[in-house]
C-alpha cells in the first residue's frame, strides 16, 4: 500500500492541452500499426471525452487498448466495412477493429440517410468498446440530427434478482440540437455509477460510495479492487437491469454480434471483445420547420433548467450541460490527469519510442 506522501504525488494534477493529448494519443496508436487516418479518428473521440470530465473513457484507456493489440485480440489495423441493407438501413462490420471507427463509419451513414429519407438506422457487429457514448451523439448532433445511440457490453451487472455477472453496464444515449440554447446530451449507464468510474478509483487508489458495487462475497463495499471482483448494482433495481437487456437486445441480438454475457470486457485481453451496436439518426423538422423545432427546444431548456429549485440547489442543469460547460473550461485550463496516470501513458510511448505527453503543473 503506497504512504501517504506516495498518495498525495499520485493525486497532484498534471495539465495537458487537448492538442498535445491528440498528437501523443495518436504517435502511440500510429506506433502500434494503426492507419494513420483511424488514429485522428481514435484520438479525437478519447479527448473529447476527457474534456466534458468524463475521465473513465478518454485518454487513460489507452494502455488496456494497446494491450489487447498486444495479445492479439483488437486488429490495429482494421477499418470497418458497410452493407446497405434497405435506402434507410445499414450494417456496419467492425472486423474487430476500433470500436470508434465502426461507431464514426455507422453515424456517417445514418447521417447521409436520415439527411435524405428522414432517418438513418446503423446496426453495428464484431465490434469493440468506443469509448464515451457522447461524442457519436455529438456528430450527429453537429450535422443539426437528433439520435439514438446503443451498445452492449461485458458482464458487470446482474440482472434484477440474480447475484451473477450477466449484463453489461453500457451507455444509453440520445441527443437532439438546440437553437441559442445548449443541445440536450443524454449519455448515462444502467447502474449507478459507470464501471469505468471504478477502474478510475482503482488507478487513483480512492474510495468508492458504498452503493455503487457488491464484492465477490456479495455484500457492499467501498473498495475499488474488491468491486471489480463482484457486481455493479442497477440503477433504480428493476429499471436498470430491464435498460441493460434493452441495450443487448438492441445492440448483440439485432446485429448478430456477441449477447448474453458473452461480450468480452476491453480490460481482459483474452479474446476478441465482439461488441454490438445500434445507431439511429433523425432530422428534426420531418413534423414542423427546423425554426419551430429549436424554438422548442429552446423552451424546454428554459422550463427545466429555470424552474423552481429543491432545497440546498443552486443551479438546474439540462442534460448533458454540465459536461457541456466542462469541454469550455478544460479547453481553456488544459485537461488535468494524476501522476500515476501520466507514467502509465508515458509507459505505453516507451514501448514504442514515441514521445512522452507533454504536461504543465498547473492550468493553462
Amino acid at each position: 500500500m503506497a504512504s501517504q506522501p506516495e498518495l498525495q504525488a499520485q493525486s497532484e494534477r498534471l495539465y495537458v492541452s487537448a492538442a498535445d493529448a491528440r498528437t501523443f494519443v495518436q504517435d502511440v496508436l500510429i506506433r502500434n500499426g494503426v492507419p494513420p487516418e483511424n488514429a485522428v479518428i481514435v484520438a479525437k473521440c478519447l479527448v473529447e471525452a476527457d474534456l466534458r470530465g468524463v475521465d473513465t473513457h478518454g485518454v487513460n484507456r489507452i494502455p488496456s487498448y494497446m494491450a489487447r493489440i498486444r495479445e492479439g485480440v483488437l486488429d490495429a489495423g482494421a477499418s470497418p466495412t458497410l452493407s446497405q441493407i434497405t435506402p434507410a438501413v445499414a450494417l456496419v462490420d467492425g472486423h474487430n477493429g476500433f470500436g470508434f471507427l465502426a461507431a464514426h463509419q455507422g453515424m456517417a451513414r445514418a447521417i447521409e440517410m436520415a439527411q435524405i429519407y428522414g432517418i438513418g438506422m446503423v446496426s453495428v457487429k464484431h465490434s469493440n468498446h468506443f469509448g464515451m457514448s457522447a461524442w457519436v451523439v455529438q456528430q450527429a448532433l453537429d450535422a443539426g440530427l437528433m439520435s439514438i445511440v446503443f451498445t452492449n457490453s461485458s458482464p458487470a451487472m446482474p440482472v434484477w434478482g440474480g447475484r451473477s455477472k450477466l449484463m453489461g453496464v453500457s451507455p444509453l444515449a440520445c441527443g437532439a440540437p438546440g437553437g441559442r440554447e445548449k443541445p440536450f446530451i443524454l449519455d448515462m449507464a444502467p447502474s449507478i455509477a459507470a464501471r469505468g468510474k471504478i477502474y478510475k478509483a482503482y488507478r487513483r487508489e480512492e474510495k468508492i460510495p458504498n452503493d455503487w458495487a457488491l464484492d465477490g462475497e456479495g455484500k457492499p463495499t467501498d473498495d475499488p479492487a474488491k468491486a471489480l471482483e463482484g457486481v455493479m448494482l442497477p440503477m433504480g433495481g428493476p429499471k436498470g437491469s430491464a435498460l441493460s437487456v434493452m441495450m443487448d437486445v438492441f445492440s448483440g441480438v439485432l446485429s448478430g454480434s456477441a449477447f448474453a454475457g458473452h461480450v468480452i470486457s476491453p480490460y481482459h485481453p483474452s479474446k476478441p471483445a465482439d461488441v454490438g451496436h445500434f445507431l439511429l439518426a433523425i432530422k428534426p423538422d420531418l413534423f414542423l420547420s427546423i425554426e419551430e423545432f429549436k424554438e422548442r427546444m429552446d423552451y424546454l431548456y428554459k422550463r427545466v433548467t429555470e424552474s423552481d429549485k429543491m432545497a440546498g440547489v443552486d443551479r438546474i442543469y439540462f442534460p448533458g450541460e454540465i459536461e457541456q460547460l466542462a469541454k469550455e473550461e478544460r479547453t481553456k485550463t488544459g485537461i488535468p490527469y494524476v501522476q500515476a496516470e501520466v507514467a502509465a501513458l508515458n509507459k505505453e510511448a516507451e514501448r514504442v519510442g514515441a514521445k512522452p505527453v507533454v504536461t504543465a503543473t498547473s492550468p493553462f
